[in-house]
């Protein structure tokens, strides 16, 4: 080969090369050392190492960011959606042939395979011989760098695994190892392994703390002897997603394992849980993190037991739980005050009450809100989701919709209600409601066909489920803004509602904006008068309280201190709707 293309090869393979050619008591043929030798000049094998070398190299670098992860499952995704179809047009089926091709998917698979960093070695286990009185030992080497091997009162940053003191036989053992980490990478170290050496120094009668001093005082290579447990655990990653109804600071929460190894976020975050082997800790990485790292998160049975604890002690002291909307500060319980459970992902029950238009304050209220498993709904033209305006009563909903339905009426629609009353002279049955009878009404609520309903001077009113559903199966964009109540009757799998939260500013802006704008008072039959004080106070209590029992449930807030900015946002929210996947209840894609 001549030398521009040799300076191009591996320096690795090289030395390895030259190694070989000056060998001479190989236990090989031949034909053997002719395939070797080959085999490390080829330009194909050069091309993956330098492929490989620079995937590594680049690893950290904000360059090699890849957009998502998973492009293997998307194509499967479209492959089903695609077959779903009655007709396919020439350019549907070519796209659906070629994403068969494995090729295609070939590459496909390496993408995810780079995004997720799963090229590192992996190292099989060297099985040893050993009498049966002798115990297995292994010994790992692993390259000491910032990721956090913990005690449990204080953490080192430097394999990605945690360690505890065995209560039965006082022995250091490897409590967990973060998904990721290098601990996780070399594939050699497993949760039950017990720690015998490190660096050659015996840990015998010490503590965490003191295995973490020996490894603060540690340059470069680590070795570990350890005796591994008896079984081990599967570390392949999990697939959950799920979306945080809390915030989440792990320097404030003393009774994590490890501060360093813990990942904190707040309310919104969408979640990648690795790991649900610990009852009371998950592993997790943010969405698109770059860091692939994992960390530790409280796990739904100890967060909820901890929201739990907060409502029961703001009873007992007689405080208002709206207060309490916040948990990114809570305190914090022992894991031995829960009772033991092996998954810990049952949810408590909520409370079913048939309910009317009018008030019902403790609606819901047993509803604890951690965590909510999610998936990526991608939209298909021709089935719009519904957009549903919930707010209280004269934040500005009707306007905002009434403004969004004028840009284009052919596309945005209402539903038409239903009432009992009689048809008054000039109204179609049809248009301006569905006339029916009180009968045939309170049957079909009582049959849960009703989104909302209620009475006003003796006649019933309601919104149906299959009127919504009409307006979306006519290519339609259904927009609705009902009682907060009818979202448990609206989000479902059938409906996949958008929720639009319209929230009110600080109570000073609310009065500023509203006399500025002259604006009517809602509360008045009339429409004659603007509003009280008193209005503006029941518009803020109204909304806190909107806001603790059903915020888990909204999808995106808008605050409507400017109804212009506002409008601005929604007509932004329902563009996005129909051009970009969005995180939806896991349940409405399965």
């Amino acid at each position: 080969m001549a030398n521009g293309t040799k300076e191009k090869w591996d320096p690795a393979l090289t030395r390895l090369l030259t190694s070989l050619q000056q060998a001479t008591n190989l236990p090989s043929t031949e034909e053997e050392l002719g395939f070797l030798s080959n085999l490390l000049q080829s330009k194909e094998l050069h091309a993956l190492v330098n492929v490989h070398n620079t995937i590594i190299s680049n690893g950290s670098s904000d360059r090699f960011f890849p957009l998502l992860s998973t492009s293997l499952d998307i194509l499967t995704e479209i492959l089903e959606e695609i077959a779903q179809r009655p007709y396919m047009s020439p350019d549907c089926k070519e796209l659906f042939y070629l994403l068969q091709k494995p090729h295609i998917q070939g590459v496909l698979y390496s993408h995810d395979s780079v995004a997720q960093k799963d090229y590192y070695p992996h190292l099989p286990e060297i099985p040893r011989e050993v009498e049966d009185d002798e115990e297995t030992i292994k010994i790992v080497q692993l390259v000491k760098s910032s990721e956090p091997l913990a005690g449990a009162q204080s953490a080192e940053p430097v394999v990605g695994a945690t360690i505890k003191t065995d209560e039965s036989t006082g022995k250091i053992v490897i409590a967990r190892v973060m998904h990721g980490g290098a601990a996780d990478r070399s594939g050699l170290i497993h949760p039950g392994d017990e720690v015998v050496e490190v660096n050659n120094i015996s840990v015998e009668g010490k503590t965490p703390n003191d295995v973490l001093q020996i490894l603060q005082n540690s340059e470069g290579t680590i070795t570990f002897k350890l005796i591994p447990a008896d079984s081990k655990s599967g570390i392949r990653e999990s697939k959950v997603r799920v979306r945080a109804h809390f915030n989440y600071d792990s320097s404030t929460d003393p009774y994590i394992p490890c501060k360093e190894a813990g990942l904190d976020f707040v309310k919104g975050d969408v979640l990648h849980i690795v790991s649900q082997d610990d009852a009371y800790w998950w592993q997790a990485r943010k969405e698109g993190d770059r860091n692939m790292r994992a960390g530790l998160i409280p796990s739904r049975a100890l967060q909820e037991r901890r929201i739990i604890h907060v409502r029961t002690q703001a009873v007992k002291n007689g405080e208002d739980a709206v207060g309490l909307c916040s948990v990114s500060a809570l305190p914090v319980l022992t894991c031995s005050q829960f009772p033991k459970s092996p998954r810990c992902t049952s949810k408590p029950k909520t409370k079913k009450i048939i309910y009317d238009i009018a008030e019902n304050d403790d609606f819901d209220r047993e509803e604890i809100a951690t965590y909510e498993e999610v998936a990526k709904l991608y939209p298909r033209p021709g089935m719009y989701r519904p957009i549903v305006l919930i707010g209280a009563p004269g934040i500005g909903r009707n306007e905002l919709k009434r403004r969004l339905i004028d840009t284009n009426v052919n596309k945005y629609r209402t539903p038409t209600p239903f009432t009992t009353r009689t048809m008054r002279p000039g109204e179609e049955d049809g248009k301006e409601y569905f006339f029916v009878s009180r009968e045939v009404m309170e049957k079909d609520i009582e049959e849960g066909k009703f989104i909302e309903f209620g009475e006003y001077k003796g006649n019933l009113y309601g919104t149906s489920t299959e009127s919504v559903k009409a307006i979306i199966n006519a290519g339609k964009v259904c927009i609705l803004n009902p009682h907060y109540q009818a979202l448990k009757m609206l989000r479902t799998p059938q409906l996949k509602p958008y929720i639009i939260y319209i929230k009110p500013p600080n109570l000073e802006t609310l009065k500023e904006t509203r006399s500025a704008f002259r604006a009517r008072s809602t509360f008045d039959i009339n429409n004659s008068r603007g509003f009280t004080d008193d209005e503006f106070n029941d518009i803020i209590k109204s909304a806190a309280r909107i806001e603790f029992l059903y915020d888990h449930f909204f999808d995106e807030t808008i605050v409507n201190a400017d109804l212009a900015v506002a409008f601005s946002q929604l007509v932004s929210a329902a563009n996005r709707l129909e051009s970009e996947p969005l995180w939806v209840p896991a349940s409405w894609v399965q």
